[in-house]
């Protein structure tokens, strides 16, 4: 009998330390930043084995790594590792619920002939339907690599398609005109079907959209989480590369309009944060707010292109922000030779005053025929 204890005490031991060196193997995804001054030739030499590497950046010195808990830990301490960073949920910006493109001049701009020709434009968010009668879509990229999800143009949520047409829908006598409707659009699908996705997709969408020469960049989507990564690829699109980023300001908002609770990316200074309002333009009472604001533009009942020949209305930051991006198209268009910055500029100087709270309106109403013309 005492034997068979033994053997048993002997069982439970190895199940326990299986357990635990089960456990100690879990691997969750990381984003790794290495400093500028590594001199490695190869990952192993900071023990990342290459079946752990899911994704090489290009335009900065990252990884997107699977790794242990205790080896993240490691890497922290590493002297040529600039941060280790854990992959966060981003979401799109949407609320369930079109007079917008008359708010902020359109029509005006495209009657003098201002209507973003030839700049590419690229919606970083849920896919664009390229079948879309309102909708003329020159290329894309998908994240995801199975399932629907990894075809660009397959937009399961709906919001992409949306985002899409504000800034571009055609002008061609069908549903509804963009802002900028004979801008190059492109379909960057960095969220799926249910409208979530990832810090390394988001990453890997702006690295895309630089490689690939976009000179405007729509971000409707974000997190209440800071990501280095994120903002290291923003910053890099932005400063290095001269693109135009425009991102929601976030639909974290409350009714008194008090705090700061713009989300990222739009809280970085590489980032065009865009508040939503209202028919009155007043503020929408869901839009974030806080001192990162830049800029306000239509976002509550804003009709637009969805999947399927469809439109519908929509409320949010996310429907505001397009409008800015659009916007950036047209001026690019007119001022090839203007920075990004210099776009920036020209919105908001040329905005319409709607209120003096900043943390609500940022500049004021965006003008599009006031900031080319």
């Amino acid at each position: 009998m005492k034997k068979f204890f033994t053997l048993l005490t002997v069982i439970a031991a190895f199940f326990s330390l299986s357990a635990t060196a089960f456990a100690q193997e879990t691997k969750e995804k990381y984003l790794v930043k290495f400093e500028e001054s590594s001199d490695f030739t190869t990952y192993s030499s900071f023990g990342i084995a290459s079946e752990e590497v899911g994704y090489e950046f290009e335009t900065v010195d990252m990884i997107e790594a699977d790794l242990t808990e205790g080896k993240a830990a490691e890497l922290e301490e590493n002297p040529n590792v600039s941060y280790v960073e854990k992959d966060i949920p981003v979401y799109a910006y949407q609320q369930d619920v079109p007079y917008g493109i008359d708010k902020v001049q359109a029509p005006l701009a495209h009657e003098s002939g201002d209507t973003g020709d030839g700049v590419k434009l690229a919606v970083i968010d849920t896919g664009i339907d390229r079948n879309h009668e309102d909708l003329d879509v020159l290329g894309g990229y998908s994240v995801f690599t199975s399932g629907v999800d990894a075809d660009p143009y397959y937009d399961g949520s709906g919001h992409g398609t949306h985002v899409a047409g504000t800034a571009a829908a055609l002008d061609n006598n069908v549903g509804v005109v963009g802002v900028a409707p004979d801008a190059d659009l492109y379909a960057v699908k960095v969220l799926n079907s249910n409208g979530a996705g990832s810090s390394s997709g988001v990453a890997r969408g702006v690295e895309w959209a630089i490689q690939n020469g976009m000179d405007v960049v729509n971000m409707s989507l974000g997190s209440s989480l800071h990501s280095q990564a994120i903002q290291d690829v923003v910053d890099a699109a932005y400063y290095n590369h001269d693109i135009l980023v425009v991102a929601a300001a976030g639909n974290e908002g409350n009714a008194s309009g008090t705090g700061d609770t713009v989300g990222y990316p739009a809280q970085y200074d590489s980032a065009f944060a865009v508040a939503a309002t209202d028919e009155n333009d007043q503020r929408a009472s869901f839009s974030s707010t806080g001192p990162a604001v830049d800029i306000s533009a239509p976002g509550v009942n804003i009709n637009s292109t969805v999947p399927g020949n469809g439109y519908s209305a929509l409320n949010g930051t996310s429907m505001a922000s397009p409008h800015v991006a659009g916007a950036g198209a047209v001026i690019r268009a007119a001022y090839p030779a203007a920075g990004a910055g210099e776009v920036r500029s020209l919105m908001e100087a040329a905005s319409k005053y709607i209120g003096s709270n900043t943390n609500w309106y940022g500049s004021g109403l965006l003008q599009v025929d006031s900031a080319v013309n």
